[in-house]
């Protein structure tokens, strides 16, 4: 009852403070107290629940409409201008200047001088004409050594090429000229220099003239042509001609790739090593190369042959090979993983020239002959480890009819010949025996790449040699190796190093003449050897720089061939400039 009349006053009193207040301009609240004599107490039975859920039972409901929203976009003139960014500023590293010619001289120890000039003038935008020319010598003065053992390479070549709308040409020639000395006397056989020192001094010969042609959009995609003359001191020759060339044959709407070539070799020596007669060689082959590429996904593979046609024009006679020509790969895990292999094969055309240059110390008394290669089967993983770490693992298997081996030239008790002819028979010479070689091989390399500052190579590779007639493969080692690494230091310092390791090989030379009676044959083995060599350089300015070498740091005596020792460490210094005209 008390509650009921609370309400009931509390509701007056709100009303006539409500028309109070439509009355007076000025709103006041005064502070009023309400006193609540007895609390509401809630109990159970003034709540309750739902205790099932509601159903439809209407099986005619309607179906809830779709509703599509369109927006209607209209132009809006507006007159606000974004304001436009300021970009921020960044510093430019300094154009380096590129010249295109550079000229460099260095001498060192042993009187060594070395020097380089490379020359490239644009006559205009499509003709550009340049040349080369290097120079190395040495005036020798190896320990223990009889004979002159100082050597010089003198080469010189220039160039004219042409760049016009459908195709470009080149013509180039060059000049060569190289001496060097027999200095490898056997130990034990000589106390003092035999003969008169200066009859050990050979000089090589040669020049050289061909050009090139390439078409941008033909049939025939390019041309070479070459010829080749090298001699030597003592009346021996050799010319050689090579002509290649590659095009396109279109067949059944796919394209077939071919290379077509001509090589003519020919040559006389003076005489043979028992001055009983000259030598005289010569042939020609003809050589084409057709092949076809398929490519599926991460597949491709370069079917194709080598059909050769030999004709020996001192022997008269003609032969004709077979050659396959095949190879694959495929990318097992994008670059990372690139799985290759194949098979091929060549006739390899030997010639003087390519001996000299590997062997300087060769008599001039060789029998040139082609070799053989009737096949070459490979299988190999390359890829990368990351962006700056690649790797290639290769095995090969060779099989060569009639390779060329080098092999120390007898000792003659009693040379025979002139003055000139039996300074090469004291044991100091090289010549060349055939034989039918197979060579197994497995090789790695392994390249770091990290920026331009810095780069690291390393390559090695183990050879198993069987050989037929001869009991070895002479000259030939076992294993072979190097370490390459480049470092730019600084903007002006830059230092690079480099090593090679040979492993053993082996040769045979044997004691001849009536005063020996039966010949005193001996096998020697040469001793593996490792050469290290390093460069320091510092850059002045843009144009000059100065460098430092360091050859064979560890001052290894070892023999290169045998009965040749090199020279011990040998240091050199030297500057390079660059240039325009």
């Amino acid at each position: 009852m008390k509650i009921k009349f609370l309400i009931f006053i509390i509701t007056i009193s709100s009303s006539i403070s409500l028309l109070w207040a439509q009355e007076r301009t000025k709103d006041t609240i005064d502070d009023q107290v309400v006193n609540v004599v007895t609390p509401y107490k809630p109990t159970i039975s003034d709540a309750f629940k739902i205790k099932d859920t509601p159903k439809l039972n209407d099986s005619n409901t309607v179906k809830k409409k779709q509703v599509k929203y369109n927006i209607f976009s209209i132009p809006v003139a507006s007159t606000f201008t974004p304001a436009k960014g300021k970009a921020a500023n960044v510093d430019k590293a300094k154009a380096v200047k590129l010249y295109d010619n550079y000229a460099s001289l260095g001498v060192g120890t042993y009187t060594t001088i070395l020097g380089e000039v490379f020359l490239n003038h644009e006559l205009s935008s499509t003709e550009n004409v340049g040349g080369y020319f290097s120079h190395h010598s040495s005036q020798g003065g190896i320990d223990d050594v009889l004979l002159d053992d100082n050597f010089s390479k003198t080469n010189l070549n220039a160039h004219y090429s042409q760049k016009l709308r459908d195709f470009s040409w080149k013509v180039d020639g060059g000049f060569d000229i190289q001496t060097y000395n027999w200095y490898g006397l056997p130990e034990g056989f000589f106390t003092e220099a035999p003969g008169d020192e200066d009859d050990t001094r050979h000089t090589f010969t040669g020049f050289n003239l061909g050009g090139k042609l390439k078409f941008d959009d033909a049939i025939i995609k390019d041309g070479s042509v070459r010829f080749r003359r090298f001699g030597d001191d003592r009346d021996s020759g050799e010319n050689r001609f090579i002509a290649k060339t590659s095009f396109d044959v279109a067949l059944r709407d796919e394209e077939i790739n071919a290379e077509f070539y001509i090589d003519y070799i020919g040559g006389s020596f003076d005489t043979n090593f028992e001055n009983t007669s000259e030598i005289n060689y010569g042939n020609v082959t003809f050589g084409l190369s057709p092949s076809y590429q398929l490519k599926q996904d991460d597949l491709t593979v370069n079917l194709g042959l080598r059909l050769v046609y030999l004709n020996d024009t001192e022997l008269s006679d003609n032969k004709f090979f077979i050659y396959p020509n095949i190879d694959a790969s495929y990318r097992l895990v994008d670059e990372i993983l690139i799985a290759y292999g194949g098979i091929t094969g060549q006739l390899q055309q030997n010639s003087y020239y390519d001996f000299a240059n590997e062997n300087p110390f060769v008599s001039p008394t060789l029998f040139i002959a082609p070799t053989d290669q009737r096949y070459n089967g490979f299988i190999g993983f390359k890829g990368k480890l990351s962006n700056s770490v690649s790797y290639n693992i290769r095995g090969n298997y060779y099989a060569e009819e009639n390779k060329a081996l080098y092999k120390a030239n007898d000792i003659v008790s009693e040379p025979l010949g002139t003055s000139e002819e039996i300074q090469y028979q004291f044991g100091n010479s090289f010549g060349l025996v055939y034989d039918d070689v197979n060579t197994f091989s497995v090789a790695g390399e392994l390249n770091i790449d990290i920026n331009r500052n810095f780069t690291l190579g390393f390559k090695g590779e183990y050879f198993n040699y069987n050989t037929d007639a001869q009991d070895e493969a002479w000259n030939l080692p076992d294993i072979t190796g190097s370490v390459f690494m480049d470092v730019q230091i600084s903007e002006q310092w830059f230092a690079g190093a480099s090593a090679f390791y040979v492993g053993e090989r082996k040769d045979r030379q044997s004691f001849v003449g009536s005063f020996v009676g039966s010949p005193i044959t001996n096998t020697i083995t040469l001793d593996s050897y490792f050469d290290a060599n390093a460069y320091l350089g510092y850059k002045i300015n843009d144009q000059l720089s100065v460098f430092a070498k360091a050859n064979n740091i560890l001052n290894q005596d070892y023999q290169r061939y045998l009965n040749f020792p090199v020279q011990g460490i040998q240091a050199l210094v030297g500057a390079t400039y660059q240039f325009d005209f």
